[in-house]
């Protein structure tokens, strides 16, 4: 995917009113455009939504797009694109039965109908800045949060969100698909080209702040009631909150570095959390203090999944690898070890969906319904209570052996541009992406004119340089 920006001027030039500047993006999509081309950021699965009574698995990247696969037995197929934000996806829950709502680095908060063919149906312009995370309550509840890196932290509700639509002035609730400030009736083409009239909010909906980060946020969680709410960031502590009033309850201090995943238990009580010091740490909110820490990661610990009960923890992180911990007896075992560092899992049946940094998705056994089945194969260790306990059992060469050698189902992506240059005519962009292959686009049409394959990119270069 490629972005261009321009600055248009909206104003007769024989008018007095100061000039206004708006930027138009478009965007060059590569031509198999059902496939993500940018590391996955958000994983969501809503069960039983399609019309056969199959289960759909929602994705959000980098290349700013989400994306709805229809899941089978052992197929993924792309039902629809959600196309609205103009930056990368950060984030993707489900609320209530078939709202879909994502976060950006645009600073935007995005709701959709999930069963649609891509309906953007509200963007919320509160954040000021990159928005990281998203945490949603139970299926019956309507409260969603969103964190991001200036330190806020909002709590929505997302009926009221969604509540009928009136005359307005208010720049935080956008009716509009293309995520375009409006007022009064306005006529805008959605991510479908289909043309859509909108009207704003009357009254406008604000949401709950909960305010008292002094710095970025990157993990958030709520329990099933969505009465409690948890978030955590570069401060290292996990702060918890009133979902009602927004007001903190109390700090939780033990991580030495960056909280990037949160859990919460079903009634909010115990919390589970991910750090980049590596360590997983189980909180008793009740008796506000650490209960356990496991050191099972060789580095940062950035994704978090538990099974319904809470007794049991998937984690992912930058050392590429997989894991599951009993949290009663501290047994854990390697599930698999991948490529790239893994930023997102989405617990599903007996599987579990791993997002990373790469473009693809990759679906593995995990037992959610009966995890001491991995156990009963060996191979597990005890997890330690020291960070570095497992960065020295790592090398001293006794690492664990993965469980799985192959992912039980792949949605592949394809590969993301990784560097570029504008050539001098202006018309054409050579591009290089994570594969290694060398492109030649023309934007003007907006089409790739020539793909010299595993080429230096720098040699191209100087190959391709004309004299204007």
């Amino acid at each position: 995917m490629h972005r261009v920006v321009s600055a248009g001027n909206t104003s007769n030039n024989n008018s007095t009113r100061p000039r206004k500047e708006k930027r138009l993006t478009y965007i060059l999509n590569d031509p198999d455009d059902t496939k993500h081309c940018a590391g996955i950021n958000g994983l969501a699965v809503l069960k039983y939504a399609a019309s056969d009574g199959s289960d759909y698995l929602f994705t959000g990247s980098r290349d700013g797009k989400l994306k709805r696969w229809a899941l089978a037995d052992d197929v993924a197929t792309c039902s629809a694109t959600f196309e609205s934000h103009v930056d990368w996806v950060n984030d993707a829950v489900i609320v209530g039965d078939n709202t879909l709502v994502s976060c950006s680095s645009d600073t935007t908060v995005k709701t959709w109908n999930a069963l649609s063919n891509g309906t953007c149906t509200r963007t919320l312009h509160q954040h000021s800045d990159y928005v990281t995370c998203l945490a949603a309550a139970g299926k019956n509840s309507n409260i969603v949060a969103s964190g991001g890196l200036g330190g806020e932290v909002f709590i929505w509700d997302v009926n009221a969100v969604l509540a009928p639509v009136s005359k307005c002035n208010d720049a935080t609730v956008d009716d509009s698909s293309n995520g375009m400030k409006s007022s009064g009736n306005l006529h805008t083409v959605g991510s479908s080209n289909n043309i859509c009239v909108h009207t704003t909010q009357k009254e406008g909906y604000s949401p709950i702040a909960a305010k008292g980060h002094k710095e970025s946020v990157y993990a958030l969680a709520i329990n099933e009631g969505g009465a409690v709410l948890v978030s955590g960031g570069t401060e290292k502590v996990v702060r918890v909150w009133d979902t009602r009033s927004g007001s903190k309850t109390l700090k939780l201090k033990g991580h030495t570095d960056n909280i990037r995943a949160l859990l919460l238990d079903s009634t909010g009580r115990y919390c589970l959390s991910g750090s980049s010091d590596s360590m997983i740490r189980l909180w008793d909110i009740g008796q506000q203090r650490c209960v356990h820490s496991y050191a099972v990661h060789t580095d940062s610990v950035w994704a978090l999944a538990s099974t319904p009960s809470f007794s049991h923890v998937y984690s992912g992180g930058r050392d590429f690898s997989l894991y599951l911990t009993d949290l009663q007896t501290r047994e854990s075992s390697l599930l698999c070890t991948g490529e790239h560092p893994i930023v997102k899992l989405a617990l599903h049946d007996d599987s579990i969906w791993v997002a990373s940094t790469d473009s693809s998705v990759h679906r593995w056994p995990a037992e959610g319904y009966n995890p001491q089945k991995i156990f009963q194969r060996g191979n597990s260790f005890i997890a330690g209570n020291l960070s570095f306990s497992r960065a020295r059992v790592s090398v001293e060469g006794s690492s664990p052996v993965p469980v799985y050698k192959e992912p039980t189902l792949t949605i592949a992506g394809t590969p993301a541009i990784m560097k570029h240059e504008v050539l001098n005519n202006k018309r054409h962009v050579l591009t290089k992406d994570t594969s290694g292959s060398v492109k030649l686009w023309e934007i003007t049409r907006g089409v790739v004119v020539e793909d010299y394959g595993k080429v230096s990119f720098e040699e191209k270069k100087e190959e391709l340089f004309e004299m204007v």
